[in-house]
């Protein structure tokens, strides 16, 4: 980091703390615009000395915005960093609102695929896992390490999007975590299916055990394929659930 930064450290320190918060002011109209524009406040004083450059950069992280929460530290990171190419004239500052659009909908989209719909959803189906198989302490310690490791990632990243800037996006690129995400989905796929194992009644039956597993399958490819909506195999399961446990 040179020294420029270096000056500007303690305000950085405080937009990095303050992006746990953009999703806090969310509404309608601008999506997460309030809690990104608060997040980049610190930021922006430290850049802009005069008082009008501020007041029109201010202006610049008002508008529409809206990405995954893991991404924040990394995109206010990263337009800190182009504020500073603004202010040096070294960005055009007329690019700002399509790079912005650009970078926070495409992190967007990979985080909803690799943490959300892929990493969360793995903790929570490990750790139902151990709940279940009475390791209650293992659940807890890789809880702990998992959100460990989240904050790890934000800090990370955060340094990066200061340091790299927008050349850091090309580094991202190469962590290929659109593919990753879809590799985890497979170790999901097998964890339902062992709390399924882990739940089913004993004695237990082959028959009933295949059968099952198979019609999960053949909904899993309808839900996949867009031929069922997801929420009429959700609804179908609590019912046939409901029906076995009033059976047994």
């Amino acid at each position: 980091m040179d020294k420029g930064k270096k000056k500007l450290g303690p305000a950085f320190a405080r937009c990095f703390l303050r992006s746990y918060f953009v999703g806090a002011g969310f509404n309608t109209r601008g999506l997460q615009n309030i809690g990104f524009s608060y997040a980049m406040q610190p930021g922006l004083e430290a850049i802009y000395e005069d008082h009008a450059e501020l007041v029109q950069a201010r202006r610049r992280y008002v508008k529409h915005y809206n990405s995954h929460p893991f991404w924040a530290p990394l995109l206010v990171a990263i337009f800190l960093s182009v504020e500073m190419q603004i202010k040096d004239g070294r960005f055009p500052v007329q690019l700002l609102d399509k790079l912005k659009n650009t970078t926070s909908y495409t992190l967007s989209a990979i985080g909803d695929s690799s943490f959300s719909g892929s990493g969360l959803i793995f903790w929570a189906l490990a750790t139902v896992n151990m709940l279940l198989s009475g390791h209650h302490v293992h659940a807890m310690i890789f809880g702990l390490v998992s959100f460990g490791t989240l904050q790890s990632f934000k800090a990370f990243t955060f340094w990066s999007g200061i340091n790299k800037g927008l050349g850091f996006l090309d580094e991202l690129k190469r962590w290929d975590l659109i593919n990753w995400g879809q590799r985890l989905k497979y170790a999901n796929a097998f964890l339902v299916l062992l709390i399924w194992f882990q739940l089913w009644p004993s004695p237990m039956n082959g028959f009933e055990w295949y059968g099952g597993t198979a019609a999960l399958g053949a909904l899993g490819w309808l839900v996949a394929t867009g031929k069922i909506a997801r929420e009429i195999v959700a609804v179908l399961v609590v019912i046939i659930g409901l029906m076995t446990i009033h059976m047994l």
